[in-house]
C-alpha cells in the first residue's frame, strides 16, 4: 500500500503546483458537479491513460488534500481502515488511509480498487451512498465523513477478468467517467510537453502506439499507453537511439512473449 508523494507536502498532502493535465472531454465538470454534490467516482479506462494525473489534478483543482491507495491482492478492509500497533509496550489504534481521508475530509483515491480483496467493498458502500459514514468495527466507532470528502475509484474493465469485475451494487453507487487513450493531436501534444521531443518524433511515436494498440487481442493484453510513450520520448530526449528506448520503454512493458517482443520491434524500427 503507498501513498502519492510527488509534490504533496507529507504533513497535509496538499498538492502544491498544477499537475499538467489536458482534458479529453467533459471529466472535469462532470467530476466537479459530483463533488458538489457528495457523489463518489468511478474512473474507468486503460493502463497509463491518465486516470491518476486527473485525481492530482483535480485535488489540485479543489484544493483538497490527496491520498491514493494502490490496490493489490493482499490489501485488505484493515489496511484501509486501520489497526491496532503495538507501540513501547502499548497497543496503539492506528487509522489507516481511509479513515484519514475521512476524517480530515480529504480525496480519497483508491487506483486499480478491484486488485483490492472482496472484504474492501463492505467497508467502502456505507461511504458511496447518502450515508457517508465509515464503519470501525474493531473500536466501535461509526465516523462520518467530514465536509470535502471524496472517494474515487479506478479500475481497467478491459483487462480485469471477470473474478475481478466490480460488483453491480458497488458500481452504481458511482458516478462514473470513462477514459481513453486521447486522440492524435492531443496525444502528441502531452508527448512533447511531458519529455520536450520534437513535434515530428511525437508523431512517430503516437503512430508507433495506434500500431501496438491494433495488436490488443492478438497477443498483446493492452497497446502502449500514453504513459509509455513519454517514457519512451524522455529516453530519446537523452540520446538514447529511438529503437532502443521503444524497446525498452514500450515493448519489455508490454509483453515477454519472444514472438510478440519481435514484432512490437519491427513496428518501431519501421518507424525510426
Amino acid at each position: 500500500m503507498t501513498e502519492t508523494a510527488k509534490t504533496l507536502r507529507p504533513e497535509q498532502n496538499f498538492i502544491t503546483e498544477e499537475p499538467y493535465y489536458e482534458p479529453v472531454g467533459d471529466e472535469i465538470s462532470v467530476f466537479e458537479a459530483a463533488y458538489a454534490n457528495n457523489l463518489p467516482v468511478l474512473l474507468k479506462g486503460p493502463t497509463g491513460c491518465g486516470k491518476t494525473r486527473f485525481m492530482e489534478h483535480m485535488a489540485w483543482r479543489l484544493k483538497r488534500p490527496l491520498i491514493t491507495v494502490s490496490c493489490h491482492d493482499d490489501l485488505t478492509a484493515s489496511d484501509l481502515v486501520g489497526r491496532f500497533l503495538v507501540k513501547g509496550g502499548e497497543t496503539t489504534w492506528v487509522d489507516g488511509p481511509l479513515a484519514r481521508a475521512v476524517r480530515a475530509g480529504a480525496i480519497c483515491y483508491l487506483d486499480e480498487v478491484v486488485e483490492a480483496r472482496k472484504d474492501t467493498t463492505v467497508v467502502i458502500h456505507p461511504l458511496a451512498d447518502d450515508r457517508r459514514v465509515l464503519p470501525m468495527e474493531k473500536v466501535g466507532e461509526l465516523v462520518e465523513a467530514a465536509p470535502g470528502f471524496c472517494l474515487a475509484m479506478s479500475y481497467n474493465p478491459g483487462y480485469q477478468s471477470v473474478l475481478k469485475d466490480l460488483k453491480q451494487s458497488t458500481r452504481q453507487r458511482f458516478v462514473a467517467l470513462e477514459f481513453d487513450y486521447p486522440d492524435a493531436r492531443l496525444e502528441q501534444q502531452i508527448i512533447r510537453r511531458e519529455s520536450g521531443v520534437d513535434e515530428e518524433l511525437a508523431a512517430r511515436l503516437v503512430r508507433f502506439a495506434h500500431m501496438t494498440r491494433n495488436l490488443k487481442g492478438q497477443g498483446l493484453d493492452e497497446g502502449a499507453s500514453t504513459r509509455l510513450l513519454v517514457h519512451a520520448a524522455k529516453l530519446i530526449h537523452s540520446g538514447v537511439d529511438p529503437v532502443v528506448a521503444c524497446r525498452a520503454s514500450v515493448a519489455q512493458a508490454l509483453t515477454d512473449d519472444r514472438d510478440m517482443l519481435v514484432a512490437v520491434n519491427e513496428l518501431s524500427s519501421s518507424l525510426f
